[in-house]
């Protein structure tokens, strides 16, 4: 079986990586294709090597512009290589403009669209990533669900039954085998000088940085919680620039500690060892999650609600830098209900059979598959995640 992988941010390369890992265990192949829209090389490079991920066979090296202008790059770059190569399945992630575009692409050259993380929605088209999501489940053949609220969701849109699997978060996969991984932090924290608690915020999406009044809000409020709790903030690039841009990043100095963007073990060291996450990223909302850790969500509404309904999550629209403040400090030692709604970290194995059976191409014996991934789910803690 051949599968062409399309993946373009960081997020998807971490998604990318546990399904990677079930393909090639089953004895498939996979041809990894990166859009460069997420276009810092050396940070695309670092996921790379950190979570052992083959070379892309072809990086597009679209960079940085306007929606349209990015997918249509994205069309024209995809387009030859899936004529070419003609692969089994099209396999995307997510709902970024990397996965609309090989959505598209694929449809029109009647190949079967794989979209792993189907059925989220925000209930907001304002959001592209909205859009991107529900076009990307419209046009796939296989839908391949993280929760039983997705599942339900595609339902109620009126997707066939047979289309939609229910077969737990990849995200969590990846967790379970990387997350134990707690002496990175350390040395981390002993880089920036903190030797106790610490809060450990993100921010990145265009509607939070593009918008001052609430960067500003947001910086406003993490710089009053940091008073009392130190906040780390790796600061992405688009926020870096943003901050610059206002003056902020001179404004900003400890305890509220901006510093570079960290690879993806490193971010989960200090997630595991956090107080308190806060983030306008869905996966560090899940990922909190994975390790016990309290997160108050900085934006109008989230895409994973069973967090919130577990009482691990709170929403916090940032529009006022008090009120984030206050959301913050009141999350410090919230436990929520237990609970495990993604899965059992064998995600990525149930995608690799599901698309096995739907081409008839079984794959090798998954013994060194299983011995590759953990056999009991990660169970909530009962005392904290600080690790």
């Amino acid at each position: 079986m051949l599968v062409l992988t399309v993946v373009g941010a960081r997020p998807q390369f971490i998604k990318a990586a546990s399904v990677s890992r079930a393909l090639e265990a089953r004895g498939h192949r996979e041809l990894l294709i990166h859009t460069g829209q997420h276009y810092d090389d050396a940070m695309s490079a670092r996921f790379f090597d950190e979570l052992s991920i083959p070379a892309p066979f072809v990086n597009l090296g679209v960079g940085s512009a306007s929606h349209g202008t990015q997918t249509a790059d994205m069309l024209k770059g995809l387009e030859p290589l899936i004529i070419r190569e003609s692969p089994d399945w099209v396999l995307i992630y997510g709902d970024t403009n990397s996965t609309l575009a090989a959505a598209i692409a694929a449809s029109k050259l009647h190949v079967p669209i794989a979209h792993v993380e189907a059925g989220l929605r925000s209930f907001n088209r304002r959001m592209p990533e909205e859009v991107n999501r529900i076009v990307s489940d419209v046009l796939a053949s296989k839908l391949f669900a993280p929760t039983q609220g997705a599942v339900d969701q595609l339902v109620r849109e009126g997707v066939a039954p047979d289309k939609i699997h229910l077969v737990g978060d990849v995200m969590y996969d990846a967790a379970l085998m990387f997350g134990d991984r707690t002496e990175r932090g350390r040395r981390l924290l002993d880089s920036i000088g903190i030797a106790g608690e610490y809060i450990l915020a993100t921010i990145h999406r265009a509607e939070n940085t593009d918008d001052e009044t609430r960067l500003r809000a947001i910086i406003d409020g993490l710089y009053s919680v940091a008073k009392r709790t130190p906040v780390i903030l790796p600061v992405h690039p688009r926020t870096r620039r943003r901050l610059d841009a206002l003056g902020l990043s001179s404004e900003v100095r400890a305890p509220l500690y901006l510093i570079e963007p960290v690879g993806y073990l490193d971010m989960l060291a200090l997630e595991r060892g956090a107080t308190v996450v806060v983030t306008d990223s869905g996966g560090v909302q899940k990922e909190a999650f994975f390790f016990g850790v309290p997160c108050v969500t900085l934006r109008d509404e989230t895409e994973w609600t069973e967090l919130v309904r577990l009482g691990w999550n709170c929403i916090c629209p940032p529009s006022d830098g008090q009120r984030i403040a206050s959301e913050v400090e009141s999350a410090i030692g919230r436990r929520g209900q237990p609970g495990a709604p993604y899965g059992d970290g064998r995600a990525s194995e149930r995608i690799v059979e599901a698309l096995e059976a739907a081409t008839g191409q079984v794959g090798r014996g998954s013994n060194e598959l299983t011995r590759s991934l953990p056999r009991t789910p990660m169970q909530v803690p009962a005392s904290g995640g600080r690790g």
